[in-house]
């Protein structure tokens, strides 16, 4: 199995194989978490005028994205895990777009599968990917905003890699120490109302859930994210 680490929009594009998009901060996480409160189905879009297209075409719909980390107008949620977990999406149906995440979900064309990636389900991720044992695996670190390194993202990639190769690590003071790089920004008092300090400890809660999200193309060009236990 050849292991592969690429970042942004542009390494999505070329992943192959199975391609994991990774995206901590949060994109992925928040997904996550919407199908633990109940949330039926998830779709990814890369547009805000997709999302409100796809709102007409279900009920019980909950939009929920950001431009600029923040909650975009007319959207019910931002992309955060603290807004999911106090809202019951039982039956509901979740569309998401994000300006890293979903857009690297919308560009790996070349790869075989896709599927999301996250600190909260990284075992889960590995896992899956081992019982179907691929030629190559492309680990897609989105970064922050899709443009910078993102210190969570990569040592999501990291984790995950391990897992494949069966190798032990321990992670768990690499992940505190996001508080201080990456993850400085939800303690900004500045940026409270949309970045959270909950969502750091919900984003970094490593192997969380035991499923993972595999998308599957849509007729409509956007993706339905499949919730898999493993």
């Amino acid at each position: 199995m050849k292991i592969e680490i690429l970042e942004f929009v542009e390494g999505a594009k070329e992943a192959i194989g199975i391609a994991v998009i990774i995206d901590v901060f949060r994109a992925f996480s928040t997904a996550c978490y919407a199908f633990d409160s109940g949330a039926s189905r998830v779709i990814a879009t890369g547009t805000t005028d997709n999302a409100f297209i796809l709102q007409k075409q279900y009920r019980s719909v909950v939009l929920a994205g950001e431009r600029d980390e923040k909650k975009i107008e007319g959207f019910d949620l931002g992309n955060s895990p603290t807004e999911i977990i106090k809202n019951d999406l039982t039956g509901k149906t979740l569309i998401l777009t994000t300006t890293a995440g979903t857009n690297g979900l919308l560009s790996a064309i070349n790869a075989d599968m896709v599927i999301t990636g996250s600190l909260v389900n990284a075992g889960a991720v590995a896992r899956y990917i081992r019982s179907l044992n691929p030629s190559h695996v492309s680990l897609v670190a989105m970064g922050y905003r899709a443009t910078h390194s993102a210190d969570e993202d990569l040592l999501c990639a990291e984790i995950i890699k391990s897992g494949l190769e069966d190798t032990v690590h321990d992670y768990e003071e690499r992940i505190r120490m996001l508080r201080e790089s990456s993850g400085k920004r939800f303690f900004d008092p500045a940026n409270i109302d949309f970045s959270p300090p909950t969502d750091f400890f919900l984003c970094t809660m490593l192997n969380r859930f035991d499923f993972v999200l595999r998308g599957e193309n849509r007729y409509d060009g956007n993706i339905d994210l499949m919730k898999i236990g493993y």
